[in-house]
């Protein structure tokens, strides 16, 4: 990923994560952008040259154009070096046309040379093609978070 387009996912990436978590019932509207930008900055202080995080952009095959990005941490120092996705976005007019799919199995194969011996992620539970995508490629909840949202009027 070059630095201009590491600038584009980063506004665009602040609005998504603020949008998923607020639709999640994590964050309200008035706090969200304020704590997605508060996130990231603390997950990429150093943006694009930030240690043991790897962002690539995704290219078609053919023509190279641009068609989304995948963004993975690595934890190394650990006795079961690991990666976590932290996202993967394919950009609207390229979904459902195996994309996704490609970058995580490109992932992978980066992932195995660099020593990871597992990869983590996230996905919010609404989001029913980004689940099928990954229990289709072997990766099964591992854990679970649960919110159940509370009537004030009932205190």
């Amino acid at each position: 990923m070059t630095n201009e387009e590491f600038q584009r996912f980063l506004e665009h990436d602040i609005r998504e994560y603020a949008l998923e978590r607020t639709q999640a019932g994590y964050w309200t509207e008035q706090e969200a952008m304020e704590e997605s930008r508060k996130a990231h900055l603390e997950l990429l202080p150093e943006g694009l040259l930030t240690s043991d995080h790897y962002l690539y952009t995704i290219g078609e095959a053919t023509s190279g154009e641009a068609v989304g990005v995948i963004w993975m941490s690595a934890t190394m120092n650990s006795p079961r070096p690991s990666g976590f996705i932290l996202d993967l976005e394919i950009d609207e007019p390229f979904r459902r046309k195996g994309y996704a799919k490609e970058a995580m199995l490109e992932l992978e194969e980066i992932a195995r040379r660099m020593g990871i011996q597992q990869l983590g992620l996230h996905v919010f539970a609404h989001n029913d093609g980004a689940c099928g995508l990954y229990e289709s490629l072997g990766y099964r909840v591992a854990s679970l978070n649960m919110l159940k949202p509370l009537d004030a009027s009932r205190a």
